[in-house]
């Protein structure tokens, strides 16, 4: 196996997995401090896609049109969260998961009202279109080469604000125990919408970036959210460390999977065979990850501290 191939294959794993922790990480605070199951969060990823597209389309500036989108979709999702949302944090899981899965169909259907059915084209800056020589003999994506910086960027901007701010203090003293928070005077409501909107920006700034790589359309945010769950399930609920490791592992997982699983089954079956079965294993061997780490560690590898 050439190294310059295993190498493009960990940097594809890096780039999946940070844009996984963008949308992970909102989703494990959101469960983590307000004992919250939101099926939507995938769903405010698709209208990050679609808000880009359609700000590109007008623009013709990508940036300026990730920003907007960002904008406009922390706005929604801190009207979903002062307008249904706020009314499920004291009922069960159950009543949370069927009122959210609601939620998925409704806000599906308004955005085919709105862009229709097909999907959307997004492209990629212009300018990082082409190739970068990293080393001898190895080029690689210039546009994804930008999503792992933004990853990281934003990674380091979510962990100084969880870690260094005010807020985050709150946040954290929210997630050890809500009740005592509020009694000392912490605004838990107030921060708890701004929790949702941080959140729902994070889920945009992943349907800019990964729109042009995958595909804005109907329906995009429900396969990557099993993803964002499976993420947050092995790093640890409500820890954001947690987060980033666990979808680092899983993006990690997934592209080498699919990269040379094929490969090796090729040595043994058919190429038809080997096409076929190769990425089904690969995505079975994200849950098989997920299966041990639950055996190993059931908090995670990662959890809150309680």
């Amino acid at each position: 196996m050439p190294p310059s191939l295993l190498l493009e294959q960990l940097l594809n794993g890096l780039q999946f997995g940070l844009m996984l922790f963008l949308l992970a990480a909102g989703l494990t605070l959101v469960f983590g401090i307000m004992d919250m199951i939101n099926l939507a969060h995938g769903s405010l990823y698709m209208i990050g896609a679609y808000l880009t597209a359609t700000f590109v389309g007008l623009l013709g500036n990508f940036w300026l049109a990730v920003l907007l989108a960002v904008l406009g979709t922390a706005l929604v999702g801190m009207l979903l969260e002062l307008s249904v949302l706020r009314q499920l944090y004291r009922r069960d899981h159950l009543s949370q998961v069927l009122a959210t899965f609601a939620l998925i169909l409704i806000i599906n259907e308004v955005v085919r009202i709105i862009w229709g059915s097909q999907p959307l084209l997004l492209s990629a800056p212009e300018g990082l279109s082409g190739p970068v020589e990293l080393l001898p003999g190895l080029s690689y994506s210039a546009y994804r080469l930008t999503i792992i910086g933004v990853g990281l960027l934003v990674a380091a901007l979510l962990f100084w604000l969880v870690n260094r701010t005010r807020v985050g203090m709150w946040l954290r003293a929210g997630a050890s125990n809500r009740e005592m928070a509020q009694a000392m005077g912490v605004p838990i409501r107030p921060l708890f919408t701004l929790l949702f909107g941080v959140g729902a920006g994070l889920c945009a700034v992943a349907g800019a970036f990964l729109g042009p790589i995958l595909a804005v359309q109907i329906g995009m945010g429900e396969g990557i959210l099993i993803l964002a769950f499976v993420v947050i399930v092995i790093g640890g609920i409500g820890s954001i460390k947690g987060a980033l490791v666990g979808a680092l592992l899983v993006g990690t997982v997934d592209t080498a999977g699919r990269a040379f699983l094929p490969l090796l089954l090729s040595q043994v079956a058919s190429p038809e065979v080997a096409a076929n079965l190769g990425p089904a294993l690969a995505s079975i061997l994200i849950y098989l990850l997920m299966a041990a780490v639950l055996f190993f560690r059931p908090q995670g590898l990662f959890p809150a501290r309680t």
